[in-house]
């Protein structure tokens, strides 16, 4: 695959053409900085702690970078044994890192200027989820690797564009911009990703799809399960909730990237397959549908959870 890698090395942007999170914030040695930041922190007095849960949620999700740039060199094959090789393969996973890594720069840095959060404590929920890490269920296999990169990128795009159209209806500007942005890398992203499942899907069908049933079997594992510290063990799942409640990222969305990545990868279409890849297509085809099934009758079915306390908002309930 080294020569397919190479070529999508043009999606990722050299250091000088990024955009960088000073771009989006106030420029420290301006004379009028002082004035930018009053602006910023008055948008953000619109911003409701609810959408305030969500968005550190989604950069906290972010700064657990060491964990995802260690789980991709995990992949067979795909490693960068050195920290400096020059393969393809390695030039990749170092460059998606330093795109990623802007983007839980920005949006703490955002979050630090607002003055809507408790720093310290969504500081312990990052230093707290890079400790214990997380176990996607994909080993070292390159397969269920790019399964599940594909899955995650599409939904931190989706997450953050939802947030950015909230942040909108807020008045809140910079914000939408900067979710714009992110969410605007995480699409390139999930291009490259999508590119490199979709071949395993054109060399090695059976391959392929088996790993494709066996991630969304145990369902997608989401990357800051772990977030949650001593006296918080639920964080993530409070978290989540509030993220459902907003429809930033929902049951629902989880069911049409499910579809969405069948259809792209032309699953339906796959020939010749026989015995267990046969009955793993014929799963993985049926579960989107079936998915949106069940959200759907979740969500008639619903009773609005309570609002629960979080320590990022100087324990308000959202």
């Amino acid at each position: 695959m080294e020569p397919l890698v190479a070529t999508q090395l043009e999606l990722l942007n050299s250091a000088e053409n990024c955009w960088q999170p000073s771009d989006y914030l106030p420029e420290s040695t301006g004379e009028n900085w002082l004035e930018q930041v009053c602006k910023l922190r008055d948008q953000a007095k619109a911003i409701p702690d609810e959408l305030l849960v969500v968005l550190v949620g989604d950069m906290v999700t972010e700064e657990a970078l060491p964990t995802y740039q260690s789980l991709l060199n995990g992949f067979e094959g795909v490693s960068d044994r050195s920290g400096s090789d020059a393969s393809a393969w390695a030039r990749w996973t170092r460059g998606w890192t330093a795109e990623e890594n802007r983007h839980g720069d920005l949006l703490n840095r955002y979050l630090y200027l607002s003055g809507r959060v408790d720093l310290r404590a969504v500081e312990v929920t990052i230093q707290n989820l890079i400790i214990k890490g997380f176990d996607p269920g994909t080993a070292n296999n390159p397969y269920r690797g790019f399964v599940y990169t594909s899955f995650q990128e599409r939904a931190t795009k989706v997450s953050h564009q939802n947030v950015s159209k909230l942040a909108r209806a807020a008045g809140d500007e910079t914000l939408q911009v900067i979710c714009n942005t992110i969410a605007s890398d995480e699409a390139r992203h999930e291009r490259a990703y999508t590119k490199f499942m979709g071949y395993l899907f054109e060399q090695d069908p059976a391959g392929a799809v088996l790993a494709f049933r066996d991630v969304l079997q145990n369902q997608i594992v989401m990357p800051a399960q772990n977030m949650g510290g001593t006296g918080e063990p639920d964080l993530f799942e409070r978290f989540s909730a509030v993220a459902q409640r907003l429809g930033v990222y929902t049951a629902e969305h989880y069911a049409q990237i499910v579809t969405h990545l069948v259809d792209r990868w032309r699953v339906e279409s796959l020939a010749g397959l026989s015995g267990e890849a046969a009955a793993a297509q014929e799963y993985v085809c049926t579960l989107g549908p079936r998915y949106r099934r069940l959200a759907e009758r979740a969500s008639r079915r619903a009773t609005p959870a309570p609002p629960q306390a979080f320590s990022w908002i100087f324990d308000r309930a959202a």
